[in-house]
């Protein structure tokens, strides 16, 4: 935990430095912020494995990456926009397949270790509608705090950039990470639960 701490730290002062908006770069990593001091604060009571650390800081690293340029003005993306003639800059799709690749293992720690939920058939289904569900309620925490401090800057804030699907395309973005996070890390996530058991 002190290793994601250390990166956390070092992420979120690069992240501030000539950041494009404070405003935006607040709101943006917030909700990171907060989940990483609830896992500091809960790490004697609950530690999670090793890779669900890892993927943390994985991503909160996209967060800071959008907070410091905002989502539509991250050049690491704008190569793509130039050479598929796209209308706009996609990394906020990067960011929300991230909200559904990394939850979602999180999710599913929890469901074993906690609620002991059996492997099966039925854990990735619950893991995946969970992480979805966790989608769709940012989106409408977005759109709360658009209504409430920029009602008049909708979508600018919500980084529709003249998609109409925006919020759709992101829920199916964070579907897809989810998905793709169970087929392929369930192995890994179970080897990384069965090495944090042999330490304790």
């Amino acid at each position: 935990m002190q290793k994601t701490v250390t990166a956390v730290c070092l992420i979120t002062i690069w992240s501030a430095i000539g950041a494009s908006d404070y405003g935006v770069w607040f709101f943006e990593l917030i909700v990171g912020l907060t989940g990483i001091a609830v896992l500091a604060l809960t790490y004697r009571r609950f530690q999670f494995s090793g890779l669900i650390y890892l993927l943390i800081c994985l991503h909160y690293a996209v967060l800071a990456v959008g907070a410091k340029y905002t989502y539509a003005l991250v050049p690491l993306l704008d190569w793509l926009r130039d050479v598929l003639a796209l209308t706009r800059n996609h990394f906020d799709r990067v960011g929300h397949f991230a909200q559904g690749f990394v939850p979602v293992l999180i999710l599913r720690e929890l469901l074993i270790r906690v609620v002991r939920v059996p492997r099966g058939r039925i854990l990735p289904l619950i893991c995946i509608g969970l992480a979805l569900g966790f989608s769709a309620l940012y989106e409408l925490i977005e759109w709360w705090v658009v209504l409430l401090f920029y009602p008049d800057q909708g979508p600018e804030w919500l980084g529709m950039q003249g998609d109409i699907w925006d919020a759709q395309w992101d829920m199916f973005m964070a579907l897809c990470g989810a998905t793709l996070a169970i087929l392929t890390l369930s192995k890994r996530h179970d080897r990384s639960m069965a090495n944090l058991s042999t330490q304790v």
